[in-house]
């Protein structure tokens, strides 16, 4: 199977229910949200406006990382990114291994002249670079699509579904650091649908990355995902089940990385979703996989479904009482450095 066969079946596979989790919550059901009866508000008059990556956004969303590399997916991203420079939001794009190694696909990843304004992120994964990738390819990735910083994907679990998948992590956190210092451009960290928990916040806390997304469980399994491309039907639905639920790997992450930015993301379906990521600590949330339908017909349909979250996240917090959103994405500074030994007394 060539990889634009396989980015092609993984469409059609999140496009099929059996691809969710079907045991796993996001968790974040269980959190829940301050309603005040008289929120001394207008409505109207919440301001959604944030800064990410130093862009200016309208909301605290991102059209999440989704595909490239065949003809269907040079259209789902040309419809997101129109929709995302119409609203004023950021867009990931899918890994861009396929563009490096087959340049004819570059084309379904170009979409800056769609969208001159938008945060834009590349992607590429952590496990290539234990098999050579060098810094070399991550600036062709940013420049070959105009990005402005680009996401390290890891997952573990995905490859380990895979025939012939990169299944060698070893030393990966060391390569992660070489990389991410030497780069003079934002490296983010960020997990397909499987979690970043406590776990793995520790084992990254001393690489600067520039955000990192949790990416957690309860949307979108990418274990199923490969179980249907590669038998059509879930064979393995125990390892289809393993994850970290979007709600604890956000708030575990958050409690080691206090000054960390955070991406949310893994079952977003809400805009009540968004202001509880928000509430846990992310400062952005990122929805994939309910676009892609929408991105198939066209701009327009994946526009109105941005709005409707939008719409949510405003009325979430009006009803707190919250007039913008700022009071829940701004991070607290850092906490000053000790001072040097020989300045402390004994």
């Amino acid at each position: 199977m060539t990889m634009q066969d396989r980015k092609l079946k993984h469409l059609e596979a999140c496009l099929r229910e059996d691809s969710q989790y079907q045991t796993v919550k996001t968790g974040l059901e269980q959190v829940s949200w301050p309603y005040r009866a008289l929120p001394e508000l207008n409505l109207n008059d919440v301001d959604l406006r944030c800064t990410f990556m130093g862009k200016p956004l309208s909301a605290p969303l991102l059209i999440g990382a989704m595909t490239g590399g065949t003809e269907h997916a040079a259209r789902i991203n040309r419809n997101l990114a129109l929709a995302a420079q119409e609203l004023g939001i950021g867009m990931m794009l899918g890994s861009q291994r396929v563009m490096l190694e087959h340049p004819e696909a570059s084309y379904s990843f170009q979409v800056r002249e769609h969208a001159p304004d938008i945060l834009l992120i590349g992607n590429l994964g952590v496990a290539q670079f234990v098999k050579g990738y060098t810094t070399s390819h991550i600036i062709k990735a940013i420049g070959a699509v105009k990005a402005d910083g680009l996401a390290l994907h890891t997952n573990p679990l995905q490859e380990a579904m895979q025939t012939g998948g990169d299944t060698n992590f070893q030393g990966i956190t060391e390569v992660m650091e070489t990389l991410v210092k030497k780069s003079w451009f934002p490296i983010l960290l960020k997990e397909v649908g499987h979690g970043i928990g406590r776990t793995t916040a520790e084992q990254i806390r001393h690489i600067p990355f520039a955000a990192i997304d949790v990416a957690g469980a309860g949307g979108t399994s990418w274990a199923r995902v490969e179980d249907l491309v590669a038998n059509g039907q879930i064979t393995q639905p125990d390892l289809g089940e393993v994850g970290i639920p979007t709600a604890k790997a956000l708030t575990e992450t958050r409690e080691v990385l206090p000054h960390m930015p955070l991406i949310a993301s893994g079952g977003i379906r809400s805009g009540l979703d968004v202001a509880k990521c928000l509430m846990l600590g992310a400062q952005v949330c990122a929805i994939a996989r309910p676009l892609v339908q929408p991105a198939l017909k066209g701009p327009d349909a994946v526009l109105m479904y941005l709005l409707k979250i939008i719409q949510q996240l405003k009325t979430a917090l009006f009803v707190a009482g919250i007039p913008h959103v700022g009071e829940l994405t701004q991070l607290e500074p850092p906490a000053p450095p000790p001072p040097p030994s020989y300045l402390v007394d004994d």
